[in-house]
C-alpha cells in the first residue's frame, strides 16, 4: 500500500492537519504551506515539509516523515536531512521541529538511545495512529489518517462511515476530497477488486475517477514492464548480445505490440531480423 502518497495528498487538502496531532501547535498553525524538499550534497528526499507564512517574521519549521516499514536507521537520516536542510535555509527559520507518524510502536527503530535527547525533549514528536483513539471520536481529517492502519476486516465498515462523516460535516470540495483519498486507501488495500467490487465495498458510484483511474494505470504500466523485460531476455537467450538501443526500443513498446513480438520472436534467427522487425511497425 502505497501510504506516502496518500498522507502526501491528506497535508496537501489540510496542511494543519499536523499540528492537530501535537500537544502544543504553533499559534498560526492555520498559516503554514506543505511541500516535499529535497537537500542535495548528499540528496536526501524529505517526506514532508510545513514552512511557515514567509511575510511573517522567522518562524519554526516542522519535519514530517510518515514510516510505515521498520528501519533501523531512520532516525539518523531524519535528523541528518533536517539539521542540513535547516542549515542551509538558517535565515528563514528560527527554530525546527520533527513529527514521526507510525502505524504503531512495533515499527519504531528498535535502538534509539543515540538520540535520547532528542527523542525526549520537546521538539521531535512521535505520533502512533493506532493509540490515537477510536475512528468514531477523532476529528475526520485525523481519523482518515488512522483508516491506513485499522484491520482489513473492519477497513470497509469504518471507510463507509468516514464517507458519510464526510458528506455530513464538510463542504463539497473538501467532501470530494476527503471521499478521493478514502478510495485511494481502499482500492490500494484491496488491490485484487474490481471498480464495481470497490463501489460495491463502499456503497457509492466511483465514476472512473482519476484516482481510480491512476491506481489501475500503475498496475497496468508494471504489466507492461514485466512483460518488456521477460521479452528481452528471451531475445537475449535465443539471439545473444543485443544493442542496448534495440533494448531500449523494445522496452518502449506497448502490451499489444510487446505480445505479438512474443510470438514472432520464436522465427527470429539474428539481430537483423529483430531489427527488421521493430522496423517494419514502428516506422
Amino acid at each position: 500500500m502505497r501510504r506516502d502518497s496518500i498522507f502526501y495528498k491528506i497535508f496537501q487538502q489540510s496542511p494543519s492537519l499536523l499540528f492537530q496531532l501535537l500537544t502544543n501547535p504553533p499559534e498560526n498553525a492555520d498559516k503554514y504551506k506543505f511541500d516535499s524538499v529535497a537537500v542535495k550534497e548528499p540528496k536526501f528526499e524529505i517526506d514532508g515539509v510545513f514552512l511557515p507564512p514567509e511575510n511573517e517574521t522567522p518562524g519554526t519549521v516542522y519535519f514530517c516523515e510518515v514510516q510505515f516499514q521498520k528501519d533501523e536507521k531512520l532516525y539518523e537520516r531524519v535528523f541528518a536531512e533536517s539539521s542540513l536542510y535547516f542549515y542551509r535555509n538558517r535565515d528563514r527559520f528560527s527554530d525546527w521541529q520533527a513529527v514521526i507518524i507510525y502505524p504503531s510502536r512495533s515499527i519504531e527503530q528498535s535502538d534509539t538511545r543515540p538520540h535520547r535527547t532528542l527523542l525526549n525533549g520537546d521538539q521531535v514528536h512521535r505520533i502512533y495512529l493506532d493509540e490515537l483513539g477510536d475512528i468514531r471520536s477523532l476529528p475526520l481529517w485525523v481519523a482518515v489518517m488512522v483508516l491506513t492502519t485499522v484491520e482489513e476486516e473492519q477497513a470497509p465498515s469504518q471507510a463507509r462511515y468516514l464517507l458519510t462523516r464526510s458528506r455530513q460535516e464538510t463542504a463539497a470540495p473538501v467532501s470530494n476530497a476527503i471521499i478521493e483519498i478514502i478510495t485511494t486507501i481502499i482500492a490500494y488495500r484491496f488491490e485484487q477488486l474490481s471498480r464495481r467490487e470497490v463501489e460495491s465495498m463502499l456503497d457509492i458510484t466511483l465514476k472512473e475517477t482519476r484516482v481510480y483511474r491512476e491506481i489501475k494505470e500503475e498496475g497496468r504500466e508494471e504489466g507492461r514492464e514485466a512483460m518488456a523485460n521477460m521479452i528481452s531476455r528471451q531475445l537475449t537467450k535465443r539471439l545473444g548480445e543485443i544493442p542496448q538501443d534495440v533494448l531500449s526500443v523494445v522496452g518502449s513498446l506497448q502490451l499489444p505490440m510487446l505480445e505479438e513480438l512474443g510470438e514472432a520472436l520464436l522465427d527470429f534467427s539474428s539481430v537483423a531480423d529483430l531489427q527488421a522487425w521493430l522496423q517494419a511497425r514502428i516506422s
